[in-house]
């Protein structure tokens, strides 16, 4: 972050929703000393009475209001966890409703989300300045980004999300199906099929020389492991996403015409071979784990309906915020 962009930021702090951030409290002494009794009786190591959130639209405002509801039916109040907002200048432009609804919110640059949600840095550096206890990173954004759970857990600040060991094996693509493999998780045949390994050995990290078994490094490796999985198959780069560094492949020729693009549209990725899954839809299940083994399965949801349609979906709901609020602002006008 740029100097400038700095004292840009530090100007902003402090202009929270009626208070002073830091000066004064909006919640009662009591409520926070119950919030610590709370988690002490359940065998917590560190309450967390403040947090930081660094997302912004639905995902900010989704988690506002279950933390106030929790808060509510555990403590009688929905003040009990102080909530503090990022703000961008286009945030606070159409009134986004995260801000109108945190308890406080903190300014930061505009632009791009890596000047903003999606810098680590930054996030880290205002987690610090609002003296929260714990970011929760939602989703998007920096939310996948391992540097951010390190950064805050070296300054002290609990990261709401996974670590960095499980962040960054799971959100390579060619780590996570050999860590799916090792669990004997069914997958598609590809060309890391006949890598095998325990579930072990895989806890902290993929071993590079597993690693290195399932990847195709050449254009002639690519149609060797096409020929063994079977056409159609698929290129795809470990680290592309969003339509980038995937191609679908027929034959050979297709094959040697396809690799070199995949490798130039996610520049350094290890690429694989899989083989492709036809008339098939893209489910997701949802889980909830936590640091003592326990999980829970949520819910699934059907991701092919939104495929393409992530950004259209966010410009939409940015206008429609923005239509909302001069509707508003028309009728305060007409009252006074």
């Amino acid at each position: 972050m740029s100097e400038s962009q700095r004292r840009s930021t530090m100007a902003g702090v402090g202009r929270v929703n009626g208070y002073a951030n830091g000066l004064v409290s909006i919640r009662n002494p009591a409520t926070i000393s119950e919030v610590d009794e709370f988690c002490h009786a359940l065998g917590g190591k560190k309450p967390i009475p403040s947090i930081l959130i660094a997302n912004n639209g639905m995902a900010a405002v989704k988690f506002i209001r279950s933390v106030r509801t929790w808060a509510y039916e555990t403590f009688g109040t929905e003040k009990a966890i102080l909530l503090v907002a990022m703000a961008t200048p286009e945030d606070m432009r159409i009134n986004a409703e995260h801000i109108r609804i945190a308890d406080q919110f903190v300014e930061v640059p505009g632009g791009t989300n890596n000047n903003n949600y999606a810098n680590v840095q930054l996030i880290v550096e205002m987690a610090e300045i609002t003296h929260v206890d714990a970011v929760w990173p939602g989703w998007g954004h920096a939310s996948e980004n391992p540097e951010l759970p390190d950064a805050l857990i070296a300054k002290g600040i609990i990261f709401l999300g996974p670590p960095a060991t499980s962040m960054a094996a799971l959100g390579d693509k060619i780590g996570s199906s050999l860590i799916a493999q090792a669990a004997e998780v069914p997958t598609l045949p590809w060309s890391g099929s006949h890598v095998k390994t325990s579930a072990a050995s895989c806890l902290e990290l993929v071993p590079a020389e597993l690693y290195r078994e399932a990847c195709v490094c050449t254009t002639e490796e690519a149609i060797a492991s096409c020929q063994v999985v079977g056409y159609p198959a698929m290129i795809k780069a470990s680290w592309g996403g969003g339509g980038k560094g995937i191609r679908k492949v027929h034959n050979d020729d297709e094959v040697r015409a396809l690799f070199k693009q995949v490798q130039g549209e996610v520049p350094g990725s290890p690429i694989f071979i899989m083989k492709l899954a036809s008339q098939s839809r893209h489910l997701e299940v949802q889980l909830r784990c936590d640091q003592y083994g326990n999980v829970a399965a949520l819910h699934s949801r059907d991701c092919s309906v939104q495929r393409r349609h992530q950004k259209a979906t966010n410009t939409l709901k940015a206008e429609s915020e923005r239509i909302i609020q001069d509707a508003l602002n028309r009728v305060m006008v007409n009252q006074a």
